[in-house]
């Protein structure tokens, strides 16, 4: 497979940042939903918190999920940090998948279930104790996905624990 230049790899390396910005900046736009979701007193305010959630989880966290997704696979095969060489990478693999459950599965049926309790006439479904569970998840899945997005971040800037042992080399060299 051919490498890529250099100028090539910093345009797939700004296009993996900028979905990866986009991932955490919709993860932070619903953490602040959810916060204003809790304390507002305005039943059309806490009804478009719910709404805005899901729209974004329906778009906004799918695209940016699988762009990022894509990309950072491009950039693994396509350079030579691979995609098992090093131990920092298999751990944002795995964090990865964390976030594709998190964000367009999770996110995604939370948000509509939130959105079908709070339709109810007179806000009847909040008063049910599986709006309480949902909400519930949903917090937990925000902030799973910002704990996430930010180890992914502080991983890819530090980059620690080095590369795997080749176990083929080893014997080789003995």
């Amino acid at each position: 497979m051919k490498k890529m230049t250099v100028k090539q790899r910093k345009w797939l390396l700004t296009l993996h940042l900028l979905f990866s910005a986009v991932m955490l900046g919709t993860a932070v736009i619903f953490l602040f939903l959810s916060i204003t979701a809790a304390v507002t007193e305005d039943e059309s305010i806490f009804r478009a918190c719910y709404s805005i959630m899901h729209m974004l989880s329906e778009k906004t966290v799918r695209v940016s999920t699988i762009a990022t997704l894509i990309t950072g696979i491009m950039l693994s095969v396509w350079t030579p940090w691979g995609l098992f060489k090093y131990y920092w990478i298999i751990v944002k693999e795995i964090l990865t998948l964390l976030l594709v459950i998190l964000g367009p599965v999770g996110m995604y049926f939370w948000t509509l279930q939130a959105v079908q309790y709070v339709s109810e006439p007179g806000m009847k479904g909040i008063l049910s104790p599986e709006f309480t569970v949902n909400n519930v998840q949903l917090w937990t899945g925000i902030i799973l996905q910002i704990v996430s997005l930010a180890g992914l971040f502080i991983i890819s800037v530090f980059k620690p624990w080095g590369a795997r042992r080749d176990k083929a080399r080893l014997h080789v060299k003995r």
